[in-house]
């Protein structure tokens, strides 16, 4: 059974999304949960699930040796972002180098980098007028939103969208898309 850690910060949709996605599966089991973010909403939306969410300080994500020990312990094949706004750092990408994966809610290399999260993107694809916006999930390097993409799923913005409707259909790509990306990276 290949076994996946998620990572989240946020409200949590994502990781929810992906928990029930795998949850009966016979090949995919999401072995872990962590977070940045005590008061992450993340923690509470997982508990109803049967999945403790566990908590690094800041500190810890600065130089994660622990993170990265507890995901060697648990035997993790991948580790998915979900919402998660920290940098992931040395010795974390050395050790699971080209299985560390993140979601951006544009289509890179556009509206990426530095402040380019949630709210952020949506404005600036609008303000710049683009017909079309999506997703894109890429692997996790040093170099933010700057690894190798492994897929993009496009949605159109409309003439009429603000930051928060051109985000909703985003997050439904979001959710239709991610799962099965990682169940086809761990095949």
């Amino acid at each position: 059974m290949k076994r996946i850690a998620i990572f989240a910060s946020g409200s949590g949709t994502n990781a929810e999304h992906i928990v029930r996605y795998f949850a009966h599966s016979p090949r995919v089991q999401v072995a872990a949960v962590f977070t940045n973010r005590r008061s992450a909403a993340v923690i509470g939306r997982l508990r109803p699930l049967g999945i403790d969410v566990e908590y690094f300080p800041k500190a810890e994500w600065q130089h994660p040796v622990e993170v990265t020990r507890r995901l060697t312990e648990r035997g993790i094949d991948l580790v998915v972002l979900a919402g998660f706004l920290a940098v992931v750092r040395e010795p974390l990408l050395s050790a699971f180098e080209g299985r560390i994966i993140n979601i951006h809610p544009s289509l890179l290399p556009k509206y990426g980098g530095s402040g380019m999260w949630g709210g952020n993107v949506h404005e600036a694809v609008i303000q710049a007028g683009e017909k079309k916006s999506g997703i894109t999930i890429h692997q996790v390097t040093a170099q933010v939103d700057g690894g190798t993409i492994v897929a993009q799923h496009t949605c159109p913005v409309l003439p009429d969208d603000t930051p928060e409707t051109l985000e909703a259909r985003i997050h439904q790509l979001e959710y239709q898309h991610y799962p099965r990306v990682i169940e086809m990276l761990l095949q």
